[in-house]
Formats: C-alpha cells, structure tokens, sequence
C-alpha cells in the first residue's frame, strides 16, 4: 500500500507521522508532498520517508490512496483530482470553502463510488462514542437536551480568520457532526448569535470570537452548542447528553478546563489540554487507521462527504440566522 499526503503544515506533519507510524513499513509506504517542496523535503526527512515535489507529481506516483490535509481553498481541487483517479481520499474538513461548491463535490463523490472520508475526528473519540452507544442503546431514555461546547484556549493568527469562513463553520461544524453522529437526528432549525469581545481581527473579518446556538432536532430535541476562541483555561471540548433516565458527557475528566468554586473539591485535577491536537491524540489516530482499512477496501468511508455537507449547512443556518438576527429552518439552506 503507497499512502500519498498533501500538504505537510501542522496537522499535514501531525498526519504524517501518525501514518508513518501505522503503516507496516516492510510493505507499505508514505510520500508527502507541499506547495513549498522544503517543507515537503524536511518534514520527508525528520520522519524518513518519501517526498515528491509537488502535488501532481505524487497524484502521478503510483498512490493507493490520498491524505488531503493543504490550506482549505485547495481541498475541492484536489478531492476532484483523486476521485478522478479512482484514489480513496481523506480530507480533511471542510471539503470546500463554500456550500455550493460543498454540494457540487459530494454530487460528484456520491455518482463516482470513489470512497472519500472526512476528517471529523470526534467520530473516534472513546467518550464520543460512549455517548452515541448510550443513545442508540436507549440507555438515557427520552433524549430531551444536548449540550456540545469548543472552546479554544488561544485565538488563531490573524491572517486565518478572513478565510476560515467564520466561527460557525470553522470551529462549530465539528460539533454539528458530532450531534448528528450521537443523537442519529437531523437538525431542524437553528438560531444563533455571537460576540466580538477579543481582538479587533474578528469584527474586521466580518466574524465573532464567541458564538452560541440553539438548535431544535427533527425530533424536538433542544442542543445548547457554544464556541469561544479565548478560553484561558485550556483547550475545552465537551458534549453532553440529558434524557428521562441518564445523562453521559464526553470530555469530563481530569484534564476539564475549569477550577471548581465549591469548597474543599479536588475535581478535576488536570492537567489540562492546551490544543486540539492533544485532546484527540487517540481519535486522530484512529480515524488514520480507519482510512487505512478503507484504502484496503476492508471498510466503507465512517464519515462520508454527504455527512459533511450536512454539518456544512447546519453551520450555515447558523451563520445566517447569527447575521440576519432571525432563526433559520435547515429546508432553507438549499442542497441542490
């Protein structure tokens, strides 16, 4: 098996060294690729593995898959080039920087039967999984409230912010697949707004450094979904799951980013998680593994780009209903 990667920045290198590291190197092997071939050549060099020049040359190189991990607005391209291919495909979210383009890439994928997984890595997460287990099992009873929480400890650069297409569907979209994937519903509607409290770079990109939405579910199901880019104390992530018989939360333990205010409390006792790479160390890893046995044709894609797409809208409606001051219904946001 001959893995390709494109784009070696710091979850293309992250990447790689996971793959690297899963691959069984006497038989299988990794070749990465950069716009800025250095990178490509040093990174190719830290891990001791292959690199070609530039990314036509590696689609040309005899891949048995492609791992799609550039700069956002070279996703699409590239997902069309491989699928062309007939290469199964990992990308990483989002497949592309708009909802048309979204819908023209999942048409495409869909009508090809390239297989094509995208990299919503909550999907692999223990706790995650728990709590979608806790629901499809009936565990919690009647599923009445969700909570879903990213809350970043440090803002990005400033030169992201223009292009990363807002707070909703840069940061959010990762809890709206998560929701979608624990509670096996559909978002309805949504209603949304935001805050610019931070840096002046948000407000000047048209976006806001805390967000928060209410969604309702396809079956009245209430969730809570925060985000924020300042969180002092430490990368947070969480989702939480309230029903008539039980209630089961992913990301509490030791590592919370809180201090308790009540008295003599010792939970939790940390340290906490200073990135996303830290706090889903393990879930990258096992959806790497995941891509691995579907490039071996051993498993379908776990999180298709129709599962994107459907995160893409939600995030969407979000945003609508953030800059229009109104709730959005998800029929609104077309898909054709």
């Amino acid at each position: 098996m001959r893995i390709g990667l494109a784009g070696v920045g710091r979850i293309g290198a992250f990447h790689a060294a996971t793959l690297r590291d899963l691959l069984d190197a006497a038989v299988d092997s990794l070749v990465v690729a950069d716009l800025d071939p250095a990178a490509a050549a040093r990174v190719a060099g830290d891990l001791g593995i292959d690199h070609e020049p530039d990314v036509d040359r590696l689609l040309a190189s005899g891949l048995d898959g492609l791992v799609v991990a550039t700069a956002t607005t070279a996703h699409a391209d590239l997902v069309r080039a491989s699928v062309a291919r007939g290469l199964p495909t990992f990308c990483e979210k989002p497949v592309a920087t708009t909802l048309a383009e979204t819908v023209e890439v999942a048409r495409l994928v869909r009508t090809s039967g390239v297989p094509v997984q995208v990299g919503f890595q909550r999907r692999f997460d223990a706790g995650y999984a728990r709590a979608a287990e806790a629901v499809a099992r009936g565990e919690l009873g009647v599923v009445h409230l969700v909570r879903a929480a990213t809350h970043d400890r440090t803002p990005p650069p400033a030169a992201y912010v223009p292009a990363s297409g807002g707070i909703f569907r840069d940061c959010n979209v990762h809890d709206f697949d998560a929701l979608r994937f624990v509670t096996g519903r559909e978002v309805a509607s949504a209603c949304a707004v935001g805050g610019t409290k931070g840096e002046a770079f948000f407000a000047e990109a048209g976006d806001v450094a805390t967000a928060a939405a209410v969604l309702t579910l396809d079956d009245g199901t209430l969730a809570l979904v925060s985000a924020t880019r300042y969180n002092g104390g430490g990368h947070d992530v969480r989702l939480e799951v309230h029903g008539s018989e039980g209630a089961v939360s992913a990301g509490l333990d030791d590592s919370l980013a809180f201090r308790s205010a009540e008295p003599g409390a010792t939970f939790p006792s940390g340290p906490t998680h200073d990135s996303f790479m830290q706090r889903f160390a393990g879930a990258y890893r096992d959806e790497l593994r995941a891509f691995i046995d579907v490039v071996a044709g051993r498993r379908a894609s776990p999180c298709t780009v129709d599962d994107a797409l459907e995160a893409f809208r939600i995030a969407e409606a979000c945003e609508r209903s953030r800059t229009e001051g109104r709730p959005v219904r998800l029929e609104e946001v077309e898909t054709r």
